[in-house]
């Protein structure tokens, strides 16, 4: 595989560590990063090592969001063949719009995943948010080092699921004192006794910038609390000056060592030689933790850590370190006492650290991002070690779980469970109906309570979340549908011959044996306007398939994610297969199998029903293409209510009328203010 990285941060060497990792396994790896960048206040300049492909180019700006790198060095780059393009960069900077650029001019067809460790939700400024928009529109994979990031680039178009992959770090550096250089991060490691226990002093270390957002202050008053604190604090920064001052008026000089910059090299050693690290990151309207680093490296290092419940750090340390509320120095006080002089806690807590650092190993680091690259190209057989494209081996591969997603009518829910009991069944029932646990305790299938009615996409995203077959492909049932065994098996079959296919659905007729169109032409504007003028018929008639059953495909639901629980009915699978398509997956009709939809058998309320259907198309045209993309389908579908209302007979005139009215006053608004107004 041939990759390219562009990352203006990897001018740091050891965090090129990954790519190094790639090229050894036999990858061609090459990063293009900044010639001379500020690392926490300190300028490091790229020094490319041994046999390694990197290159250094000049930059315009120096903040992470507003420069540019000079053009020439992208555009040579540009011109030659790679598998994926790695742009590591926020989805909203200018140098990620200007890589774009350059491809789109270039016309370079490989992939591109995006980076992200942006966990708080600004709305930017145009142009800013429209570069944003487009960059994760298009993007193959996203990857992030919190999870509230990816929340976010999912909620702002990234149609696929974000990959939460840690910060990396070297573990044969970053190790307890006298482990053994080659094997602390690759698993089985014993774990060293925790260091002797000050009974008088417990040294406590900071490493990081010295501004006011990550909170040293904070510390230097906990330090201050208690006269067995010492701090070590190691890192340059604009409030250094201040924090001095700081120190003297609390009169802790004796106690507090600013020993300025630490070069990479040395941390390792900076860590092992205190009882606990500190990391006091606090909050702001502008800025919050998205990883922690140091307290990585100091878990890496057989140290306990101390951190505030801020941003990611509760991801990161918790359940391996001390968590305390953000600013509170009493508080962070104590815990640091604990974890210096309570020997039983200092050791359960290097011992999870420890293995919390292993995740942030550089080749673990590397696995999940060679699966993510072969997601972005398509090879899922490498990426999930699945048999994408082979003849599926039913013997082998896990089993098709079946998910129903009922509300009420038992009787209906018995006739679709009943073809099916031999297969692993999951019934999510919204309606926690003691009839319906009865009924899936009688046949065998397992029953999934989730306490509330969210909609059709909650109750899957319900059964997603507690998989009774991990790793296998999923269909849905509607609960007035049903498909017999051996018609899941054809699907299944028909899935895996194409290893483009995220799902397929079969033929269906209606209880008195019509047929009944389950393939249709994904929703957009364009085709909005075609259906008012009476050209409907034109264009693909076929981009997805209607979700009353559908199988999904396990690879496609790894990437795409669950649905999105926005859509309370209706358009939650159009929303799902439009993401897949984004992404490179087909979706199709098997026409040799035939399924019975009976069809909004479980509601009767046809006016509930087509409200709900037009607000869930306005939801999907507002994700998908902008206030602008909804506004104009809704004016094609004001005029094209409007004249068949015109020259129409009753009954079909009185539908038009009532669909105009619908779109006058808006499906959303109709929706919030009737009695279907209860969805999301």
């Amino acid at each position: 595989m041939r990759v390219l990285r562009i990352s203006h941060s990897a001018a740091v060497s050891a965090w090129r560590e990954r790519e190094r990792v790639m090229t050894r396994r036999g990858h061609e790896v090459r990063t293009v990063a900044a010639r001379r960048w500020d690392v926490g206040g300190t300028a490091v300049t790229l020094e490319p090592e041994p046999g390694e492909d990197a290159v250094g180019v000049a930059t315009v700006g120096t903040h992470p969001a507003l420069f540019l790198y000079d053009p020439r060095p992208l555009w040579r780059a540009l011109g030659e063949d790679w598998d994926v393009i790695d742009l590591h960069e926020e989805p909203f900077a200018l140098a990620t719009a200007e890589v774009l650029l350059l491809r789109a001019l270039r016309r370079h067809r490989a992939p591109y995943v995006l980076y992200s460790a942006q966990n708080l939700d600004k709305r930017y400024p145009p142009p800013f948010r429209w570069l944003e928009r487009r960059a994760l529109a298009h993007a193959s994979g996203v990857s992030v080092c919190n999870e509230e990031a990816g929340r976010i680039v999912e909620r702002k178009g990234f149609p696929g699921r974000a990959e939460v992959i840690p910060l990396g770090l070297d573990t044969t550096l970053f190790r307890p004192a006298g482990a053994a250089a080659s094997v602390v991060g690759r698993g089985g490691v014993p774990v060293p006794e925790a260091r002797p226990v000050d009974v008088d002093r417990v040294h406590v270390g900071y490493v990081g910038r010295l501004a006011s957002h990550k909170g040293v202050d904070v510390v230097l008053t906990a330090v201050a609390q208690d006269p067995r604190l010492t701090l070590r604090v190691c890192g340059t920064g604009p409030e250094e000056a201040s924090l001095r001052s700081r120190a003297a008026e609390l009169g802790v000089t004796d106690r507090v060592d600013f020993a300025g910059h630490v070069a990479q090299a040395e941390l390792p050693a900076l860590y092992r030689s205190v009882d606990v690290v500190a990391v006091p990151s606090r909050t702001t309207p502008s800025w919050v933790e998205q990883f922690g680093r140091v307290a990585v490296e100091a878990m890496a290092c057989g140290v306990p850590v101390v951190a505030s419940s801020s941003g990611a750090l509760p991801d990161v340390v918790g359940g391996a370190g001390l968590l305390v509320p953000p600013g509170d120095a009493a508080e962070l006080s104590r815990a640091l006492l604990a974890a210096g002089l309570d020997a039983d806690l200092r050791r359960t807590l290097v011992r999870s650290g420890l293995e919390r650092a292993r995740r942030c190993d550089w080749e673990v680091v590397a696995d999940r991002y060679e699966a993510l690259y072969r997601r972005a190209i398509g090879d899922q057989v490498s990426a999930e070690g699945g048999a994408a494209g082979q003849e599926l081996a039913d013997e082998t591969a896990p089993p098709v779980e079946v998910v129903v997603v009922a509300y009420g009518t038992p009787e209906l829910l018995r006739r679709a469970l009943a073809p099916l009991i031999s297969l692993s069944v999951t019934v999510v029932d919204n309606s926690s109906l003691p009839e319906i646990r009865a009924l899936c305790e009688k046949l065998g299938a397992r029953y999934l309570d989730p306490g509330r009615n969210g909609g059709f996409a909650a109750g899957v995203n319900h059964a997603l979340g507690h998989r009774s077959v991990p790793g296998g492909d999923l269909l849905l049932l509607n609960p007035d549908a049903v498909v017999t065994r051996e018609d899941v098996t054809a699907l299944r079959r028909a899935l895996h011959a194409d290893p483009r296919l995220a799902s397929v659905g079969p033929a269906q007729v209606d209880g008195q044996g019509r047929p009944a169109r389950v393939g249709w032409p994904f929703p957009h504007p364009a085709r909005s306007w075609l259906e008012a003028v009476g050209l409907g018929r034109l264009g693909r008639q076929t981009g997805f398939v209607i979700g009353s059953v559908l199988l999904l495909r396990a690879e496609a639901l790894a990437q795409v994610g669950g649905f999105d629980e926005r859509f309370f009915l209706y358009a939650e699978e159009t929303d799902w297969a439009y993401r897949a398509a984004r992404l490179g997956w087909r979706h199709a009709v098997v026409p040799g199998v035939r399924a019975t939809h009976l069809g909004a058998a479980t509601s009767a309320d046809a006016g509930e029903r087509e409200v709900r259907f037009h607000a869930s198309q306005e939801r999907y045209y507002r994700k998908h293409f902008g206030a602008a993309g909804w506004q104009a389908n809704r004016a094609a579908r004001v005029l094209g209510a409007a004249a068949r209302s015109l020259v129409t007979r009753a009954p079909n005139r009185d539908v038009a009328r009532r669909r105009l009215g619908l779109y006058l006053r808006g499906p959303v608004a109709a929706e919030r203010s009737s009695s279907a107004g209860g969805g999301p």
